[in-house]
Parts: C-alpha cells; structure tokens; sequence
C-alpha cells in the first residue's frame, strides 16, 4: 500500500477501533502452494496490552496456510466509496478517486490448543448473537466437538500500515459537497461514509 503522510498513522489505538468497527478480515498467507487468502470474522485479543486478534480457520485451512514461523497479513477494511469528480467545487482538479480506511496487519499466527480455541469461538459468537432478539451462546459441552473442525489462532500484531482517505487533500467547501452527495439518494449513496467524513472535517476545522 502506498505511503501518504497525509492519510497514514503509526497509533495502535486507530487499528484497534477499525477492528472493532470492522470485524471481517482477509488472512494472507504465502502458503506452500504460493499465495493464500481466507476470510473470516476476527475479535481484539482483550487479554492482551499489545495489539492482537485472535480467530479461528476451518479445516483443512491451517494447511493451506501452513501456519509456522512465517508471518501472515491480515487485512482490514472499514467503509469505502466511489467519489465523482461531478460534486467537487469549481476550480477543484477534476479526478475521480475512492475514500477508504483499511489496515494491514502483520505478525507470526500462534495456533491455540483446544481449550483455548473453544473459549476463542464462544467469544465470537457471543460478540454477535448478542445483537439479535434471542442469542444462540456457544455451549461448551455440546459444541466441542463442532470445534474441532476449527483451528484457533492468535496473532501478535508486530507492525502494521493504516490508512484513512478521507479527501483530506481537498479544500473544505469540496469536502462538504461530497460529504452531501455521498447523503442522497442515488448510485453512490453512503450516509456511513458522509459520517465519517464529517467528523474528518470537523477535527480539522
């Protein structure tokens, strides 16, 4: 990913809000067979004082993988949108460009024993079935034996690139013109986006 100053931060604190925000991530690993990508939802390792996710793979995923010593990249990805040119402010440079946040993440997996994958997967179901009208919580006893279809893992992140492209690099009135075409109806309606946008714009005011 390209470096820009402008939209790029080395605060650990930003990633841990786009993972929680964003708990889907694409793992990247360059297997034996060259490179490999899964997908899978991800928690904040909340025992932990240093960045780390952890999650978990189905098999036979860890070996495609071929979770060892070799790093891996994790990829995380918060609301993205198309931005035409057509809502900029007169005299603006008229390019098309794609407002973004995303991180990428790397470190060396650490596979979890069993024990520990199954509190791993209690732990994502609990983070999303607490949202719905009746959650179904992870029952130990009866899913333990579904877990072992699984392979926890836990990943220390040792260094990571972030960047936040909000058009940081536009004069303020064009800023507020996407933020209120990205509000209205339409092909690229994103009233997500637009929010962050806003509050983009007003830490910089």
């Amino acid at each position: 990913m390209r470096h820009n100053p402008l939209f790029a931060s080395d605060d650990p604190s930003v990633v841990r809000e786009l993972i929680a925000a964003n708990p889907w991530a694409a793992l990247v690993s360059a297997g034996p067979g060259g490179l490999v990508a899964s997908h899978y939802p991800i928690l904040l390792d909340e025992r932990s004082a240093e960045l780390a996710i952890v999650t978990h793979v189905g098999r036979p995923d860890e070996e495609v993988h071929d979770f060892g010593e070799r790093e891996i990249l994790i990829i995380v990805q918060g609301r993205h949108g198309y931005i035409s040119p057509s809502w900029y402010a007169p005299g603006a440079t008229p390019v098309p460009t794609w407002n973004f946040t995303v991180a990428h993440c790397h470190g060396v997996p650490e596979v979890l024993d069993a024990d520990r994958n199954l509190e791993v997967l209690g732990q994502l179901v609990e983070h999303f079935e607490r949202h719905v009208d009746e959650p179904l919580l992870l029952d130990r006893e009866r899913d333990a034996r579904l877990a072992r279809g699984t392979v926890g893992i836990r990943v220390p992140i040792t260094r990571f690139t972030y960047k936040r492209k909000l058009s940081q690099d536009k004069d303020p009135e064009t800023r507020r013109r996407v933020i209120e075409r990205l509000r209205a109806p339409g092909r690229y309606h994103h009233f997500e986006l637009a929010e962050e946008m806003e509050r983009e714009l007003a830490g910089a005011e």
